[in-house]
């Protein structure tokens, strides 16, 4: 989707609230009621309230006429199982991340993000300004889905664990929460990965199943109560630099819709996007000072166990691309793209960013 179209589509919405004569409202925004599934629970008021947000920005477009009703995962199907309700045609949407589905077909993964890849700012503009949209929705049709970007966490934290992760050989036999790729690339480093929704993380860690977790960051971590249970709180998460959530619509749903409900749609998932960046990095920093000052151990990777990773990573996502003619087209497309951007962020953004932090230090 480039910007005359995100242009044209927000203009569309806005026509649609008023500016146009009350017979052809009647006959283009017939009433609608959906329902949409989300893969979080409602607790997460930073993931499950972009999803609020946007139904709400649906309904006040259309006057009411188009009511969407968001459920939190579990209540009408299980968190992983969202985008599965909509391609079978059980819900009309979801919200979901992308890469819960690579068991299907690894291609998933990238509209949500994959090891080492995209920030947040970048993954933006590949979808908005580098075809990205387009790109993903020639796969997405193939899966009964139309998909547009839904929220953006921006870079995640690295996890809890009980252990220090030292060097790469510390992940020997550590069971460990994660989702993704990311779990195949420990893998390889003799980790033992597991997908478990964010409402089972707490217990598995309480109880000892798993040995460390990974989640989101400060803010959603404390909510969950992660540091009760693990001490060591690593950062970065190199498998999500920048991670986007999706909204899933039924395919034959979204192409009965008029164009002026597809319009609407549209403009209000790039609203809840926008917002649930902003979301996370307003509330973060308040939440990981709590998080330190009740005794949580901030940890760094060490550059030996990010490259470890990086060399992991690198030789997975090469044997996927070999194996997936759909998954290396958009995978190259991406790191070109990622690979252009860097060129520009180590000259300002990352100029910029370093100075002010080591200002600030200075006082």
């Amino acid at each position: 989707m480039d910007r005359r179209r995100f242009v044209t589509a927000a203009g569309t919405a806005a026509a649609a609230t008023g500016l146009i004569a009350a017979p052809a409202i009647a006959q283009s925004m017939p009433a609608l009621q959906w329902r949409l599934t989300s893969s979080f629970p409602k607790t997460l008021a930073t993931i499950f309230g972009s999803a609020e947000l946007f139904v709400k920005y649906v309904s006040d477009a259309t006057d009411g006429q188009f009511k969407i009703q968001p459920f939190g995962a579990n209540e009408i199907v299980p968190g992983l199982k969202a985008a599965d309700a909509v391609s079978n045609g059980s819900v009309e949407m979801c919200q979901t991340a992308s890469y819960y589905y690579i068991g299907k077909d690894p291609t998933y993964a990238l509209g949500t993000t994959v090891p080492f890849g995209f920030n947040a700012r970048q993954i933006n503009a590949w979808f908005y300004h580098g075809g990205g949209i387009d790109m993903m929705n020639e796969f997405y049709a193939t899966q009964g889905l139309y998909g547009l970007p839904s929220g953006n966490t921006g870079v995640q934290m690295g996890g809890w664990f009980r252990k220090e992760i030292k060097s790469p050989a510390d992940f020997q036999g550590l069971k460990i929460r994660i989702a993704g790729f990311a779990g195949r690339v420990l893998e390889k480093l003799g980790a033992v990965p597991q997908l478990l929704p964010g409402d089972a993380i707490y217990e598995a860690l309480e109880k000892g199943t798993i040995d460390a977790a990974e989640w989101v960051g400060p803010h959603d971590d404390e909510k969950l109560g992660f540091n009760k249970v693990a001490q060591y709180y690593y950062y970065p998460a190199w498998w999500e630099g920048g991670p986007a959530l999706y909204f899933f619509i039924n395919s034959e749903k979204w192409a009965s819709l008029p164009k002026s409900y597809q319009a609407i749609i549209s403009a209000a998932a790039a609203a809840a996007n926008i917002d649930m960046l902003a979301h996370y990095d307003a509330l973060n920093p308040p939440a990981l000072k709590r998080l330190v000052a009740a005794g949580t151990q901030l940890r760094p990777f060490s550059h030996e166990v990010l490259d470890a990773c990086q060399a992991a990573s690198n030789q997975l996502l090469a044997e996927i691309s070999a194996a997936n003619a759909t998954f290396k087209k958009i995978y190259d497309a991406q790191m070109a793209f990622r690979n252009d951007q860097y060129l520009w962020w180590q000259v300002a953004e990352y100029g910029y960013d370093n100075y002010m932090i080591r200002s600030r230090t200075k006082g």
